[in-house]
């Protein structure tokens, strides 16, 4: 089934017709040969209704709409104008610039088409005509714009969080740790450069600096202000337990016409090139999920998934070996696969070992997706180098920069970058406190702690006699509450309540 995958994509046959052809073909051949019966076909409809129906995946076409209309509505240009005249006077400013906007896009938009075409637009002239290296340029473009896959509210997490059975708000959370970490390598990497080659990321010209003081603050805070109240609207919410991951969906997308209005841009033209894009993005992913489930129902009725469990339990180094060979398993994928394709197909093959070996899926899920930002960056097939050359080609038509930019300066450019994503995904791997930390841990109860006081009332009167169950003397009227108590029988061990106690609380 595997080959078979492969080669049709090779061809060029469309992913998803791919995936539903292949599992109904192999499927009648697995009936043919008496591997299972036509009955368990009959989980198929079950299976396909349970998607369309799946009310988490209604918020990708909220995320998608919120970030289409933000990508044309000019909040990225407010917010890289502002920041790239507050950090242009120093060495490698417009570099900070475009990587903390691109953070910030990244946490408000979740689609990194958006994030690569605003920079690539707007920066890239800017960076060329001031005498930034080419390849460090576009590096650190592209980068920047595949931070919006790791940055919630991104559509990876929300479709691993599907295919893994966790919370979207619990993958949210984990992200936090390997997001802030990958926004600060390569800061520092920006650093390091105008550090030790200041000549490839000049400071900007005093003639290209035409603001200052109060305007200045004016233009930052305007373009940042809204965003964060954006970033609040959706993830602020959902943190909270305000609202779902549809919902918080939903408020996206009307915060996102809020902010084209206030941009002056809001128009039929906006919202209909929003929708239709969000048509074809949700279509697309929809489809392939389809398709995807029919290829692993079948896969499942032949055993392949015990051929999967098989083949990676005992591999040597434990849990670490496992990640270690996943994640390189993934990287290679990554040069032929979508992201989409990878969590479709792959991610649900690997869950269930990754949960036999005792790994935390939540953690499991952050580290493929930071794995799988490298797909956006790898030569010659990484989608964010496709939208920079795109971005590069228009800019270079319309006379904005005088030289074409090659396409061997773009590939280039983008391999410090993907060996720094490589980085965050050992430090992921060997430091799973920077995923778990953010998550809300669960109370263990030591049993041994646990104790049942019994508290006998003093009433001052003596007791009736009375014969206690189990006892065939009668016991005489005691004279006090204290001779009282050793006249009681004691329980049986089989009795005792305290063990009881702790039996149900370990059985729990």
């Amino acid at each position: 089934m595997f080959g078979s995958l492969v080669l049709a994509m090779l061809v060029g046959f469309p992913v998803a017709f791919t995936l539903g052809s292949l599992g109904l073909g192999f499927g009648f051949f697995a009936m043919s040969q008496g591997l299972f019966n036509e009955a368990f076909m009959g989980n198929l409809p079950l299976r396909l209704f349970g998607i369309v129906s799946n009310e988490l995946l209604l918020s990708i076409p909220f995320f998608t709409f919120m970030g289409a209309i933000l990508e044309r509505c000019g909040l990225a240009e407010d917010l890289l104008e502002g920041t790239g005249q507050l950090f242009g006077s120093k060495p490698g400013g417009l570099g900070f610039a475009v990587i903390i906007v691109g953070a910030i896009l990244g946490a408000i938009t979740g689609t990194v088409a958006a994030s690569v075409i605003a920079m690539g637009v707007i920066s890239l002239p800017i960076m060329v005509r001031y005498g930034y290296d080419m390849r460090y340029a576009t590096g650190v473009i592209a980068a920047s714009g595949t931070i919006t896959q790791l940055i919630p509210p991104s559509l990876v997490l929300v479709v691993l969080a599907d295919q893994l059975g966790r919370s979207v708000g619990d993958m949210y959370l984990g992200a936090i740790g390997p997001s802030i970490m990958q926004t600060a390598i390569f800061l520092l990497f920006t650093l390091g450069v105008a550090l030790l080659r200041p000549q490839w990321v000049p400071p900007l010209p005093d003639e290209a600096r035409t603001v200052r003081g109060w305007p200045l603050v004016k233009r930052v805070l305007w373009g940042m202000l809204p965003s964060i109240v954006l970033i609040f609207l959706v993830l602020g919410t959902l943190f909270m337990g305000l609202a779902t991951p549809t919902e918080a969906g939903a408020l996206g997308a009307i915060g996102g016409i809020v902010l084209a209005a206030l941009h002056r841009r809001l128009s039929w033209s906006l919202v209909w090139q929003a929708m239709d894009s969000t048509m074809r993005v949700t279509a697309m992913v929809i489809f392939i999920l389809l398709g995807s489930s029919v290829f692993s129902l079948v896969f499942q009725g032949v055993d392949g998934n015990l051929w999967i469990e098989h083949l990676l339990s005992n591999l040597p180094g434990g849990p670490v070996g496992f990640l270690i060979v996943v994640n390189l398993f993934v990287f290679f994928l990554a040069f032929f696969l979508d992201f989409f394709e990878i969590a479709f197909i792959v991610v649900p093959l690997l869950a269930p070992v990754a949960q036999k070996l005792g790994i935390d899926l939540v953690w499991f899920g952050v580290l493929l997706c930071v794995n799988m930002q490298t797909s956006f960056m790898h030569p010659p097939f990484g989608f964010a180098l496709f939208y920079l050359r795109g971005v590069a080609d228009q800019i270079h038509k319309s006379g904005a920069i005088a030289k074409p930019i090659q396409s061997k300066d773009i590939y280039l450019g983008a391999i410090p970058w993907v060996l720094m994503q490589l980085g965050l995904v050992a430090v992921v791997i060997f430091w799973p406190e920077s995923v778990t930390y953010w998550l809300d841990k669960e109370q263990a109860v030591n049993t041994d702690d646990v104790r049942i006081e019994m508290k006998i009332e003093d009433t001052g009167e003596p007791e009736a006699a009375s014969v206690p169950e189990g006892v065939s003397e009668p016991v005489a009227p005691a004279s006090s509450p204290e001779e009282a108590v050793p006249a009681m029988p004691q329980p049986q061990a089989e009795d005792d309540p305290t063990q009881a106690v702790k039996d149900a609380l370990k059985a729990r």
